[in-house]
């Protein structure tokens, strides 16, 4: 028992004395990281508005033109474009996070 709780107390003692270094910003404060950044925030917000809208009229064409694949398509599609949307919106206060700690 005592060859275990010296392995642990060695374990502790080797583990403690690993530094954790402060966060460095790898953009070395380029405005050009941002800009990309924001750019493809809006350029996913717009895909899944445009696939959400098309979705719908997917649904519609379906049901009038009585062809039930095509308006079970359209439903699905309108499932994963909100979903790309609650993807995206939840992401953006992550990458905000993430490069605002790094500054």
């Amino acid at each position: 028992m005592s060859t275990y709780l010296h392995l642990a107390q060695s374990a502790h003692t080797l583990l403690a004395d690993i530094q954790n270094p402060a966060p460095a910003d790898p953009t070395n404060g380029s405005k050009g990281a941002n800009l990309l950044l924001s750019y493809a925030k809006w350029g996913a917000l717009i895909a899944c508005a445009v696939a959400a809208v098309v979705s719908g009229g997917l649904m519609g064409i379906g049901h009038l033109s009585n062809r039930p694949d095509s308006a079970e398509k359209g439903k699905r599609s309108l499932v994963w474009s909100l979903g790309g949307v609650i993807v995206t919106a939840c992401a953006i206060p992550v990458v905000n996070t993430v490069f605002g700690a790094a500054a």
